[in-house]
């Protein structure tokens, strides 16, 4: 198999302006320097001519180069703001959703340098490096192939991989909904005019922005090719930022399915055998309430800086507090922020209550009740989707009601609430934070992978 081609969805504007750094060409033209394109009528507005596709490929791919103005980073997460970025490769552009859509066409390996440059620090220690190498190309791969492809046939065209029809659940359609409960949840590979987004919702590609160092390359390379197996297929290798001591599995975030790799554990190893001790039966509630309430030794249980830095750019160190976490909100903070998120006029706040937790304590059922409804809603994402401005920190929470008296008679409605939680994202497969720690702590990359996907095997797909 030859190295594949990746498209990237960087920018979503009515007018996108850019700079060609080095000489491309288009349409049977040379261009170079700033450029400006418009959506109008349905079309690409550029240079006074209409067009349906644009395409800006360099003269030389291994050293041209092109910066995005104003793209905006962190779509709907709390460090939301936009910045220039350069990219290599292509540069395509089309019409989407009465919009223009910036595409960034690049080589996987490079695509992956700028994701492991992007996602953590690169001063990172090379096993963690070389381990998030290998999952980001899973993931990519096993998205890219339909998940469910033979991981030998890989449809190739061009030198791009792509299967746009491969999985019909996406973010439109991805809900089950009754008269008293609505779950919904949101898939990464759910674009069609493009193969991953470049935000957190896909993998956090920043084109060449992030610094690259030595080290980043040198696990690219180490790894080049390899991906996770399991069953004779290209792990779906997902990962957060922290799992808060216990594996989140699959099915609890996203489509009923269970993927052997993504499977219940405690994100600790012990003894001669490195074996994790066993882990509380965390669905059960009172099993969940205690651990979250505790901080239980675990590798992403740290908070030395050193470490934290290798993981958390700058933006994400504006969080401080992820293994565990405290949010609380007054009754009309609360009541106002689910009515703005949701849609849904629940009335003043009565209760939040837990139905249904994963394996990490994660919950994917939550209840709402209100004054004026009551509703179930699911799953985890949306669950902090509704929950905070943004997202909030994971699913995994326990709630604390507060009352103010009226007279000597403890008033029904709460007057504030307060969620204790545990984690940082959904918590499956690998967790960033403790995958730093184990680097750090001597192990090596095929060990951080065994113990986040069990049951997995490295295989090289390419040289």
């Amino acid at each position: 198999m030859k190295e594949p081609k990746v498209e990237v969805g960087i920018l979503f504007e009515p007018q996108i302006e850019f700079i060609l750094l080095a000489p491309y060409h288009v349409s049977g033209k040379e261009v170079n320097g700033k450029q400006t394109v418009t959506y109008d009528e349905g079309k690409i507005l550029w240079n006074g001519r209409q067009y349906d596709e644009l395409m800006f490929e360099p003269l030389q791919e291994s050293v041209a180069s092109f910066e995005l103005l104003d793209v905006t980073i962190g779509i709907n997460f709390h460090w939301e703001r936009k910045e220039d970025q350069r990219f290599q490769g292509s540069l395509k552009i089309i019409v989407e959703n009465g919009k223009l859509t910036g595409i960034n066409v690049i080589r996987v390996e490079d695509y992956l340098t700028s994701v492991i440059s992007s996602e953590m620090s690169a001063t990172a220690s090379l096993e963690l490096l070389k381990a998030h190498a290998v999952i980001s190309r899973s993931w990519l791969l096993a998205n890219l192939s339909g998940l469910q492809t033979d991981k030998l046939q890989l449809p190739v065209g061009n030198d791009t991989i792509r299967n746009k029809n491969a999985n019909q659940d996406n973010a439109a359609n991805c809900q089950l909904s009754t008269a008293d409960c609505q779950l919904k949840w949101y898939e990464r590979d759910s674009h069609t005019h493009f193969d991953v987004c470049a935000d957190d919702h896909c993998q956090r590609y920043q084109g060449i922005t992030r610094a690259s160092t030595d080290i980043v390359r040198q696990a690219i390379a180490a790894t080049r090719g390899q991906v996770l197996i399991s069953e004779g297929k290209i792990c779906d290798a997902r990962f957060s930022k922290c799992c808060g001591g216990a594996f989140e599995e699959f099915q609890y975030c996203w489509e009923d399915i269970k993927y052997p790799y993504l499977a219940k554990q405690r994100d600790y190893l012990t003894g001669n055998e490195k074996t994790a001790p066993e882990l509380p039966d965390l669905t059960q509630e009172s099993e969940a309430d205690r651990w979250i309430r505790t901080s239980p030794e675990a590798f992403c249980n740290t908070t030395d800086k050193k470490i934290l830095s290798q993981v958390l750019n700058n933006y994400d160190q504006e969080t401080t507090d992820f293994y565990r976490w405290k949010v609380e909100y007054t009754q009309d903070e609360l009541s106002a922020l689910i009515l703005k998120r949701s849609g849904i006029d629940y009335g003043q706040i009565i209760d939040l209550v837990p139905v249904a937790r994963g394996t990490s304590g994660r919950l994917w059922k939550l209840k709402i009740v209100g004054t004026k409804k009551t509703l179930t809603i699911g799953k985890e994402l949306e669950i902090r989707r509704t929950l905070s401005t943004s997202h909030l920190y994971s699913s995994a929470f326990v709630v604390d009601k507060e009352y103010e008296e009226k007279g000597h008679k403890e008033d029904k409605i709460p007057s504030r609430f307060i969620l204790t939680g545990a984690g940082w994202g959904h918590g499956v497969g690998l967790c960033q934070i403790g995958a730093a720690v184990m680097g750090e702590q001597g192990y090596k990359y095929e060990e951080i992978l065994s113990h986040y996907y069990p049951g997995s095997t490295l295989e090289k797909q390419y040289q």
